[in-house]
């Protein structure tokens, strides 16, 4: 059901909104990596890769993973536009441990955890994927009670979610609100973190 939801708006997702939401999420990832040219990268829930292809000349390889393949091939669209030799797609998600075979130095997770139902199988499975001494970066919504949706989170606790990486194996697991913004998170006024751990 989520995913047909997302194929059907993956020609009008990059609104002006979204377009400004992602600089201001990719600025703060920026702000957390150091040189990254020799790393290859995966942009898992990636959408339309608005964030993703805004990094990708900082990386050896960038992979874009979205289970929806309309957003997938919009992505494959603006990397053809690009010529984005670097880049490459997979339409698939990762469940139950299942990686799809992809291992990365770095992965990001961007406003992807709210549409996953169990958080605790993909950590999980992002664990699996990420290489040794590879590094995780987690934006995504702080607790918001005004919000209330039976498909999605309504955010999450930053002391829960380190507790739960902890438990997996994640080190180093740091997270800070970077950003407040009105009528951000379902038309409520919301805040934003973002969470870096290694393996």
């Amino acid at each position: 059901m989520l995913m047909n939801v997302f194929d059907r708006i993956a020609e009008h997702y990059d609104s002006p909104k979204q377009l400004e939401l992602a600089t201001i999420i990719k600025n703060e990832i920026k702000s957390k990596l150091g040189n990254t040219s020799d790393k290859i990268a995966l942009d898992y829930g990636c959408g339309t890769g608005l964030i993703g292809l805004q990094m990708a000349d900082d990386f050896k390889e960038i992979l874009f993973v979205d289970p929806s393949k309309e957003m997938i091939r919009i992505v494959d669209q603006k990397v053809e536009q690009k010529n984005q030799v670097n880049a490459k797609t997979i339409v698939g998600s990762f469940s139950k441990g299942d990686t799809l075979g992809i291992k990365a130095d770095i992965i990001i997770v961007s406003l992807v955890l709210l549409h996953v139902p169990d958080t605790l199988d993909i950590l999980k499975s992002l664990f699996q994927a990420l290489n040794s001494k590879g590094q995780i970066l987690i934006v995504d919504f702080d607790k918001n009670k005004k919000i209330s949706h039976e498909k999605v989170h309504n955010g999450f606790s930053q002391a829960k979610l380190k507790k739960q990486m902890e438990e997996i194996g994640f080190n180093s697991v740091s997270s800070e609100t970077f950003y407040y913004g009105e009528k951000l998170f379902m038309k409520q006024d919301a805040s934003m973190f973002s969470l870096k751990a290694w393996r």
